[in-house]
């Protein structure tokens, strides 16, 4: 079994980017930690991250060749990209979406998900380690499937 897990714009400066919000952890520390889920739970990553939207789309086109599961977050492309949206639309597998910070505690803007209308289910405000529960929930429904 084969997750994609991808990021969204400024996450590559987490860690130092509002640590106040998001802490101190970087983005390589979230993917150490997922790497080392996946071996305990006995599934394969592919980690990304992009300022781009139209890499982020790429990303979840090929995931539609190459991976069972998708966890998402798009940082500000959340609240924007209809594009991202209907990409997700055409993966088959479980999607996650999920956000470090509580979003609807932050300004009114962030309150609403494109991405949450495709999603599986949604994870906010759990800090990083809701990359650590999106993908226990994604191999667990994709082990529950393959029965």
């Amino acid at each position: 079994m084969r997750i994609v897990i991808l990021n969204g714009p400024n996450l590559n400066l987490l860690g130092r980017r509002q640590p106040d919000i998001y802490g101190y952890e970087t983005l390589a520390d979230v993917e150490e930690r997922c790497r080392r889920l996946a071996g305990e739970l006995g599934v394969e990553i592919e980690f990304h991250q992009s300022n781009a939207e139209h890499a982020i789309i790429d990303a979840i086109h090929d995931a539609r060749e190459t991976a069972d599961g998708l966890i998402i977050n798009p940082a500000a492309f959340t609240h924007t990209s209809v594009a991202i949206m209907d990409a997700l639309k055409t993966f088959e597998g479980p999607i996650v979406e999920v956000h470090i910070s509580n979003v609807h505690q932050r300004e009114a803007f962030r309150h609403h998900s494109y991405v949450s209308l495709v999603a599986t289910a949604v994870l906010a405000g759990f800090g990083t380690n809701g990359y650590l529960l999106a993908l226990r929930h994604v191999a667990h429904v994709l082990q529950r499937d393959q029965g």
